[in-house]
């Protein structure tokens, strides 16, 4: 049974990386709020691989890096994704914890907030670097600082994560029913 087990984790894995690799290099589902753009629920497999475990998230986090990389998206993006592992690796590890949490309203929303602050924050600083060092497009000095950086991006992100997070559980929820042999840290 331990080996049908950890076949289904990787199995799944596969699956979350491949989806994270597509959706960035393929998704028309794109907000572009200039000069910002954001591609919905490419964070979506992101959030599925912590409810698994800390080392899918972790692999579904280089899969979504490499996926915006080969999607020929600016470096300060491909860096954005990779600077998820800042977000999933902490939730996963809570979730591995305190999987429950996520069964009651309350703290399931607390969860998804703090780790789209966390997302957040690290997005912003990614892209600060940039900034600074004069590496982002015109559009971004344009708007100055606070509203491209802080507003755009930095509460951009929390509101897509939510979105992205939302998701994520609503998908969840039925494949965990259906997939209850699979070992994860999450039960809803």
């Amino acid at each position: 049974m331990k080996v049908r087990s950890n076949l289904m984790v990787i199995t799944v894995s596969a699956l979350l990386c491949a989806v994270g690799i597509v959706i960035p290099m393929f998704s028309p589902l794109k907000v572009v709020l200039e000069p910002a753009s954001f591609t919905l629920a490419s964070h979506v497999a992101l959030f599925l691989a912590m409810f698994v475990s800390a080392p899918v998230a972790i692999c579904v986090t280089l899969a979504t890096t490499l996926g915006f990389f080969l999607g020929g998206l600016p470096l300060v993006v491909v860096l954005r994704a990779l600077s998820h592992v800042f977000f999933v690796i902490p939730g996963a590890l809570f979730l591995s914890k305190r999987g429950d949490a996520l069964s009651r309203p309350v703290p399931c929303v607390s969860f998804g907030l703090v780790m789209a602050l966390i997302h957040g924050v690290m997005e912003v600083v990614v892209v600060t670097l940039f900034y600074t060092g004069n590496s982002v497009s015109e559009l971004y000095y344009q708007q100055g600082y606070l509203f491209s950086v802080i507003l755009l991006v930095g509460v951009g992100t929390v509101v897509h994560s939510m979105v992205d997070y939302g998701i994520a559980l609503a998908i969840w929820k039925p494949v965990q029913k259906v997939a209850s042999f699979m070992p994860v840290n999450v039960k809803l």
